[in-house]
Parts: C-alpha cells; structure tokens; sequence
C-alpha cells in the first residue's frame, strides 16, 4: 500500500521522531546542567529540558507552531488542537491525585500486607512479591493509572528511597511498568489498549479473563518471583518496613474509595469526572489532618506528557496503520510489541482497529503485542510516566534521570517472560 503524507504529517513525524530521542537523552541533559552555577538561567533550562513529563509537550508546542507555519494561519493550528481527543491525559492526572492520597495509599499497603504475611519469607521480600504480582492485577479494576501510582508511592518508601542498588531498581522498574502493562486485561475496561478496541470487537469480561486474564496473572507471578529470586540477598538484607502510626478513619477510606469508583466509572466523561475531582478536594481540605500533600505537580506533569503524545501521535496513522495491515499473525505480534517502544500501546491499537474485516487472530495478536510492549520505554504504555515521575524522585536516583537503557534492560526479562505466556500459551480466539 503505498503512503503518500502531507506536509503537516511529515513534519509532526520529524517532531515525533525528535521528541523520541529527547527521551533517551534527558540524563545527558541533567549532566550538562551541572556544568552551570547553581540558579543560573542555562543550569534551569537544561533541567527543565531533563523532565521526561516535558518532552512532548514540548514538542507539540513545536508542532502548533509548525501548522501554523505550513498553513499561514494560526487558526488551523487551533482546529487541530480542538479536533483532538485530551480525555485520557485530563483522566491520568485526576486518578494520580486521587488514587495518591494518603487513605487510599494506606488501604492498598494494607491488602498487600495481609497477602505477604500468607508467604513464608521475610517481609521485605514477601511484600515485594505481593506488591509487584497482585498490586498489578488491581489495575483490571481500579485503572492502570491508579494502580501505577499506588505501586510506585509503595515500592519508593519501601525499597527505592532505601539503599538498593540501581541493579534492583531499573530490574524492579522494568518489572513494575511490564506487569501493570499485562495486568489490566483481565477486564476490558480498564487498561487503555484494550479499552479502545473492546466495544468494537465486543470483547467482554468473559474473553478477556479466557484471552488475556490467566496469562498475564501467570506472567506477573512469574517475573516477580524469579526477579526477587536473583536478588533474594540484597531484598533479604533489607530491615522490616515500620508501619505507619496515625490511624485513619474507615468512613473516611471508605469515602476516597467512592471518589475513586465514581472517577472511574465516569472516565470517559472529562466533565463529570472532574466535577467529582471538585468535591474530592473539599473532602481532602476538610480532613487535611489525614492528608498528605496531594500529587499535583506529578500529575499534572504526566498529563501534559500525555497530552503531548495524543497531539503528536494521532498524526502517525499514515504510516502505522498500513504497516499493521501488511501484516500476518506472528510478525503482527512480535511487530506490535517493539512498535509500543516508540508509541503508546492504546494509539498502536486504535489505529490497528480502524483496518477493516482484520481476523479474530490478528486482532488477538495485535493487543497481546501491545500490552507485552508495555513495560519497554516510559512512552509506551500511557500510566508509565506516572510511575517514572514518582520513582524518578526517589533516593536511588538521586538528581540523575531514569536511564532509558536502563529500563529498556530492567524490562527486557518481565517482557520475555509475558512474551512466553501470551503467544507460545496462544490459540486463536473463536
């Protein structure tokens, strides 16, 4: 099939391109930052060039910029913003500062807990499997999103703000994206690239549980549980995690539950959800006594990150689409998965379910590949920079930025491991 773009394509697949390699060069920026005085206006620029949350925001702007440009008129720059869907991004940010809040964060430290304690080993191990092989799972009913953020606040107080090695933490990073990755197909409405195809291809509960479901709850056990057994001595040399003392109210969690399900069950509607997302913060400055300070700076962060790539990345479709239509079975899965490394899996779907009379096994193969994909780079599946803009803060990275090589080879095992579940344990759907 032959692709013939326009101008503005073109140019949005140069910046799309070029935002991508801003991403594996942000810890080079952070270096040259350190060549400036302190406080000085090339030191804070480069910083600011080596937030990961920024890259393609900043290049969208680019982008606008280069509409206007090409068309001479500043207006068409703005109909294409206006043409755009930004619900996801609004819904990232407004799930992170929910779902980050001390009662909610507590109640899922909780539940983990109570599931280590059922494992014969030590607590810092025991809530390190628990943590990275149930705490994904939940993202098939509480968002990916959320999920993401949980695990990341859990797993930064626990062992990233401690003295782990980077080894342990780009192993337990690429761990953590991979699983949350997978772990949202045992539904079809909480992990982004399932939820773009699922009410078109009429995929429910029941197909994605038979499909989807037992083989990423299989691949999520399994990674942990051979990540931890490589690094069994440096987790087991780690003392016991006290518990938090103030207690807080159970009609209080109580309530954070019901903001969190109401935002959820609402996540297609920006407006309805950030009304919810109001109330929530008059719930929140009522009971600051049990707050802590909410995540705004992170999520907003990583919902200009989002809304960077929607803005960039719908213009992609020239190219990717009949690159996933000339495809077969195995080379659209194995395909799917190293694409996601440079696009996020729910566009890499979307654009996938726009090929019309595509089989029920490439269909297959397509989202298996995606979701596998997911754990690769900080791109490729939408709650990553959630988890990246947390951890990236933590003790063990200090003022460096998270290497992309790095999480690249963390996640590489997880990634061969969910590679094994999905296609070799694969039989076309009927």
């Amino acid at each position: 099939m032959s692709v013939s773009p326009e101008p503005i394509e073109l140019l949005a697949t140069v910046l799309f391109t070029l935002a991508v390699l801003h991403t594996f060069c942000v810890k080079q920026f952070t270096q040259w930052a350190h060549r400036y005085p302190s406080g000085s206006l090339a030191e804070n620029l480069l910083h600011f060039l080596a937030e990961t949350e920024v890259v393609f925001g900043l290049w969208a702007a680019a982008l606008f910029l280069g509409i206007a440009a090409l068309k001479g008129s500043v207006q068409t720059a703005i109909d294409y913003i206006d043409r755009l869907n930004f619900t996801e991004p609004k819904f990232v940010f407004v799930i992170m500062v929910v779902a980050a809040t001390r009662p909610v964060v507590r109640l899922a430290e909780t539940l983990i807990s109570l599931v280590a304690r059922l494992l014969p080993l030590q607590e810092s191990v025991a809530f390190y499997i628990a943590a990275l092989s149930l705490g994904p799972l939940l993202g098939s009913f509480i968002t990916e999103p959320a999920a993401m953020t949980l695990l990341a606040i859990l797993l930064k107080r626990r062992y990233f703000d401690r003295a782990i090695s980077q080894r342990l933490a780009y192993a337990t990073l690429g761990l953590l994206f991979v699983n949350v990755s997978i772990g949202g197909t045992l539904t079809h409405f909480a992990a982004p690239p399932v939820l773009m195809v699922a009410s078109k291809w009429k995929w429910d509960v029941i197909y994605m549980l038979t499909h989807f479901g037992w083989k990423a709850a299989a691949s999520c056990v399994c990674s942990t549980v051979l990540v931890c057994a490589v690094f069994r001595r440096e987790l087991n040399a780690l003392e016991a995690q006290p518990a938090q003392n103030q207690p807080i109210p159970h009609w209080l969690t109580g309530l954070h539950i019901v903001f969190l399900a109401l935002v959820v069950s609402f996540a297609h509607h920006a407006d309805v959800f950030f009304g919810i997302f109001m109330i929530f913060l008059g719930l929140t400055t009522a009971t600051r006594e049990y707050q802590d300070g909410l995540k705004f700076r992170e999520g907003l962060l990583v919902g200009f990150f989002l809304a960077g790539l929607v803005t960039l990345g719908t213009l992609q479709a020239y190219w990717l689409k009949p690159l996933i239509q000339s495809m077969g079975g195995s080379a659209l899965y194995f395909g799917a998965t190293g694409l996601t490394a440079f696009t996020d899996n729910a566009a890499l779907t979307y654009l996938g379910s726009l090929a019309e009379g595509i089989s029920e096994d490439l269909k297959y193969a397509l989202v298996a590949g995606a979701v596998t994909g997911g754990g690769l780079t900080v791109i490729a599946n939408a709650p990553n920079p959630a988890g990246a803009g947390i951890l990236q803060t933590s003790k063990v990275f200090g003022t460096e930025r998270i290497s992309p090589i790095g999480l690249f080879l963390g996640a590489l095992f997880p990634t061969v491991v969910a590679i094994f579940f999905f296609w070799f344990f694969h039989s076309v759907p009927t």
